[in-house]
């Protein structure tokens, strides 16, 4: 007879944070007006940005550059630049810094006005190529992107997309860069607006109901997860003789 047996699991009383909910037809949409944006980065990296080719090719320039006139300056860099982080690692800074500040506002406003010094403006809209990345790399954006939206009540809640479907090859052509993971566009960003508006009409903001949960101050037991799973038939021991 197959014995039963009951395994306990501790879980957290608070609620998981969730990727909002994007339909194929809109991700797609989203990719094209945010490749749009992004392509006069593309361009001006791949016009007036000379990759290294390491130190033998920095030698031989040097070399060359007594005998050759000196090329003209480039043109600045456009100013969408100052606006984009690109990378998960600076996007998750970013959105540290930016939950930190809002708990430290009334503190720090009159040392911004002495210094003359303005913070960054916080992010309008993050996006993640989801497709072929691991989860564990970027399963704290949602909370920390509702963390980041709920540290400054008066401004419109950041939006989070990910994007299921392969885009990294569209992202890098469009940008210059081998291998784009995420992309963050602050407030204001020039060109921003068509991308920005359809995002904020089709993807929700994230949620984070444990949050609300905990401002209540209230108890809340933990949850005990019972599971029945079977058991193998005990073996017997061999007789020795």
């Amino acid at each position: 007879m197959e014995r039963k047996k009951i395994i306990y699991q501790l879980d957290t009383p608070y609620s998981a944070v969730s990727w909002p909910d994007v339909t194929l037809e809109d991700q797609e949409t989203i990719l094209e007006l945010l490749c749009a944006l992004l392509a006069p980065l593309g361009q001006y990296r791949s016009t007036h940005t000379q990759l290294s080719k390491g130190k033998r090719d920095r030698k031989r320039k040097r070399k060359a550059s007594g005998a050759e006139p000196k090329d003209q300056p480039p043109p600045p860099i456009p100013e969408l630049r100052s606006y984009i982080d690109v990378g998960l690692a600076a996007v998750t800074r970013s959105l540290e810094e930016t939950a930190s500040r809002g708990q430290e506002v009334k503190s720090n406003l009159e040392d911004e006005l002495v210094n003359g010094e303005s913070p960054a403006p916080p992010y309008s809209a993050i996006f993640v190529a989801r497709s072929g990345q691991p989860n564990a790399l970027n399963s704290h954006l949602p909370q920390m992107v509702a963390v980041a939206s709920k540290s400054h009540p008066t401004q419109t809640p950041i939006r989070l997309v990910g994007l299921s479907k392969s885009c990294g090859d569209r992202l890098s052509e469009s940008l210059g860069i081998p291998r784009i993971s995420c992309i963050g566009i602050r407030e204001e960003a020039p060109g921003s607006k068509a991308l920005v508006e359809f995002t904020r009409r089709h993807v929700p903001a994230v949620e984070i109901q444990w949050l609300d949960q905990a401002r209540r101050a209230e108890h809340l037991g933990t949850n005990i997860n019972a599971i029945k799973t079977s058991v193998g038939s005990k073996r017997e021991k061999p007789c020795t003789a």
